[in-house]
């Protein structure tokens, strides 16, 4: 075990996209959408909202992002240390951005430090994981850039290519991940497993430049069209970023839209904004790839 810290300390976790088309539970990207947390001695518990869905979220040990504190401590028989957690949150909530698993990926990254507990990455994955339900997720928020979540629970990563740049379409509307999830089909044909399978792969090698890339292949045949019937926004969006010729999905659950578009397309984001109209928010993000990040912190987290 390390040394445990008073020192105010603030976690900064990115948001994550997952499935990214065919990748089903598997795949997932981490985007330049921030959570940040702040952490201050407190004779108590508490937690201070601001940013996106402040006025949603609870001020006391019932928020995500305690219950993860909590659960780490509890996991490696620490005490739970008392603290106010300031938050100010970039990431839209219930849009398919992985709010959540950062939430998780927060509480339990500051327990660590904050205990002083020695932890692998890879354990933060798994307790995120255990809270929230999103291996893929979790894994893009501790560890930043391309991952794959694995059958036996470990996150593998890879470098996002920088020819290619993600655009995220955010809509108002919100849709519960349990909600969309109850959508999913509970079996497939083998020829479309097998058409599944090689998606996943040449998606996966594509966004991490190891292959051409081909944006037909953010298709998806299993998952997508049964939230997409009740989603016509996100539908309409993703049909026109592929009739440019661009890759779309749905950004996890969804409603919101991942377009990915070649670096040199400066025209993207204006006709994206055009095509979504009102209600949309179209974002000109980048790949994150640094993942959870603590530092000491001096300051109001702003």
């Amino acid at each position: 075990m390390s040394r445990a810290t008073t020192t105010p300390l603030r976690v900064r976790v990115p948001a994550s996209s997952a499935n990214l088309g065919p990748g089903f539970d598997i795949l997932a990207v981490a985007l330049d959408l921030f959570l940040q947390v702040r952490a201050e001695p407190f004779d108590g518990r508490r937690v201070v909202c601001a940013g996106e869905g402040a006025t949603d979220l609870p001020g006391d040990d019932g928020n995500l992002i305690w219950r993860a504190v909590r659960v780490f401590c509890d996991t490696h028989g620490v005490e739970v240390p008392d603290v106010t957690l300031h938050c100010d949150n970039q990431i839209p909530l219930e849009r398919g951005l992985g709010s959540s698993a950062a939430a998780a990926v927060a509480g339990v990254t500051l327990a660590r430090r904050l205990t002083g507990v020695t932890a692998t990455d890879q354990q933060l994955i798994e307790l995120a994981a255990l809270l929230e339900g999103h291996a893929d997720n979790a894994a893009a928020a501790v560890l930043g850039g391309l991952v794959v979540a694995g059958r036996d629970g470990r996150a593998h990563r890879f470098d996002p290519t920088r020819s290619l740049r993600p655009v995220v379409c955010i809509p108002e509307q919100r849709a519960a991940t349990s909600a969309t999830r109850a959508l999913v089909p509970r079996s497939v044909t083998v020829p479309t497993m097998i058409d599944t399978a090689r998606g996943t792969a040449l998606v996966l090698t594509g966004l991490a430049g190891l292959t051409a890339w081909d944006p037909a292949l953010m298709a998806d045949d299993v998952v997508e069209p049964p939230r997409l019937e009740v989603m016509s926004g996100s539908r309409r969006l993703i049909a026109a970023a592929r009739d440019a010729g661009h890759g779309a999905c749905l950004s996890g659950a969804g409603p919101s839209v991942l377009a990915v578009v070649a670096g040199d397309d400066a025209d993207a984001v204006g006709w994206l904004t055009e095509v979504a109209g009102d209600g949309w928010q179209v974002v000109p993000a980048r790949w994150d790839r640094a993942g959870a990040r603590v530092d000491a912190h001096v300051g109001t987290v702003r």
